[in-house]
């Protein structure tokens, strides 16, 4: 009798391991969340198999559930891809930029990327002066209160703007400003926003997009600018830094910068 084979997916199937995963892979396409019984149906599973992936998800820190219910991921991926690529090589790429531009401007600096409807500041450097303002490495910010989010929203294709600030929305309650799109349309033409702080009075933020191969910005790079006294570093000069360092970030990381002013 001949000797039955079978595939090695089959062979080495792991039926747990792979509901599980097909959570996880479910929830990241969903920034707004899922019930238990969406996700159920979205896999074909009962309700019963479900429940039990979504606790031993959510004991391990992956998921969490909001207080309407739903699950979502956590930063715990996001942790985990730190210290592996491309977070670690866009981390690698960045911080010896960062450190020139912090030094050449006299002012601090830090990189925020978007984790559902907000932005996480995942690399921040201080300058080298006695005094100073910095944004703590780790930190969350509101998409639509920070210089950050504004431009990553900017340089988003139209499905990927809709999708930010559907989480954004369910994550705040709020409604985005009537003056949204004309205020990315003005971020996109000058390439770069340049904001009094949403939150901090007398300081300017200064933000520029860090690309990847599509041209949509994947972080964005940005200077709080205080006015020393003495002999303070020219805010125009603080901008021609930031958008250098960022330029040289995109670049070494294989990026594609669109046309200044181009449609997305």
């Amino acid at each position: 009798m001949a000797k039955r084979t079978s595939p090695v997916r089959q062979s080495y199937s792991a039926p747990a391991l792979e509901k599980g995963l097909d959570v996880l892979e479910l929830l990241a396409r969903q920034p707004g969340g899922l019930t238990k019984s969406e996700v159920a149906r979205a896999l074909g599973r009962t309700i019963s198999e479900i429940f039990r992936m979504l606790v031993t998800l959510e004991e391990r820190g992956y998921i969490a559930q909001r207080p309407d219910e739903r699950y979502a991921l956590t930063l715990k991926l996001f942790q985990l891809v730190q210290e592996h690529p491309p977070t670690e090589r866009l981390l690698a790429e960045a911080l010896p930029e960062m450190h020139h531009l912090a030094h050449a401007t006299m002012q601090s600096c830090h990189l925020g990327v978007m984790e559902l409807g907000s932005v996480t500041i995942v690399a921040q450097v201080n300058p080298p002066t006695r005094v100073g303002f910095f944004v703590r490495q780790g930190s969350t910010l509101d998409l639509l209160n920070g210089a950050s989010g504004y431009v990553i929203l900017a340089y988003q294709t139209l499905a990927q703007q809709e999708r930010m600030l559907e989480e954004w929305r369910r994550e705040t309650g709020r409604r985005p400003p009537r003056d949204l799109h004309a205020h990315l349309a003005r971020i996109r033409k000058a390439g770069f926003e340049r904001r009094a702080s949403y939150e901090v009075k007398g300081i300017v933020n200064i933000s520029s997009p860090v690309f990847d191969e599509r041209g949509s910005a994947m972080a964005a790079l940005t200077v709080p600018y205080i006015q020393h006294t003495g002999r303070p570093t020219p805010m125009a000069n603080v901008v021609q830094a930031l958008r250098k360092a960022a330029a040289a970030i995109t670049e070494k990381l294989g990026g594609v910068a669109p046309q200044v002013g181009a449609g997305r």
